[in-house]
């Protein structure tokens, strides 16, 4: 059925060129005597917005730990290419917010700055949590602590912004919030986004590019040229996700049938 299908309509975006490009050159990262990674090649385009899907243990998350520079790759290299004159900046932002308990949340924000009231305080205005600055975390929701963690990672204006399960953890209506929320302030401040997550449907409305982890490397990638704002429940989408999911189902179906 799904190729019956017409083609998606091709999107043209005009912040391409912002944000840092990335290469791995035959990256793999062993654990005792087991592979996790192996020989991955890839090269990401400059703001864009790429994201990982896989099964558990398959190591989306690794390989963000190595993007980020967190971890070291057991071969190859990893090599991000700045859009200004200095070395490229990455940020990582986690599925916990990793908020200080004991600071304030525009301190939160700051956290490891020194200055920059007023940019921390445009940014808590721009993930909604205007006037909130002087909260303890303690009173806030789930989705507003990651909005802080989110506020507190660009501050920092990462060329890189890398993104591991940073939804994961909140309700269905919150996450599509949170999805909302990174979408408008990817296309209103260009930048790189990594995302790694298990959510397929998150990933397509998400992304410009979806790939497929599988055996230590990218068993599928996926162009998403679909309209923003048009994809949910898009014909288009709705194949790509049973395709997808039938792809992440099989190793498991196959495991069961040998079993």
């Amino acid at each position: 059925m799904a190729s019956q299908l017409p083609p998606p309509v091709p999107v043209t975006r005009p912040h391409a060129s912002k944000g840092a490009g990335l290469s791995l050159d035959s990256v793999g990262r062993q654990y005792g005597d087991r592979w996790i990674l192996r020989n991955l090649d890839l090269e990401i385009e400059p703001g864009s917005f790429v994201s990982f899907l896989g099964p558990s243990g398959v190591g989306k998350s690794t390989l963000l730990r190595i993007i980020a520079g967190l971890e070291q790759p057991s071969t190859g290299s990893v090599t991000l290419h700045g859009s200004g004159p200095g070395p490229a900046t990455a940020r990582m932002m986690f599925q916990e917010d990793r908020l200080l308990p004991w600071r304030s949340v525009e301190d939160n924000v700051r956290l490891g700055v020194n200055g920059r009231r007023h940019e921390a305080r445009s940014l808590l205005r721009a993930v909604g949590l205007d006037g909130r600055g002087s909260a303890w975390p303690t009173e806030l929701s789930g989705g507003q602590k990651q909005r802080v963690a989110l506020a507190r990672a660009l501050l920092h204006h990462p060329e890189l912004l890398l993104l591991d399960e940073p939804f994961g953890a909140l309700d269905a209506i919150t996450r599509i919030r949170m999805q909302q929320l990174v979408e408008r302030l990817w296309l209103d401040q260009p930048r790189t986004v990594l995302l790694v997550t298990h959510d397929v449907e998150e990933a397509l409305v998400l992304s410009d590019r979806v790939l497929v982890l599988a055996a230590g490397s990218v068993g599928r990638d996926l162009r998403v040229g679909l309209p923003r704002g048009e994809r949910r429940g898009h014909p288009r989408l709705v194949a790509w996700k049973e395709e997808i999911l039938q792809d992440l189902l099989e190793p498991a179906s196959a495991g069961t049938e040998a079993a």
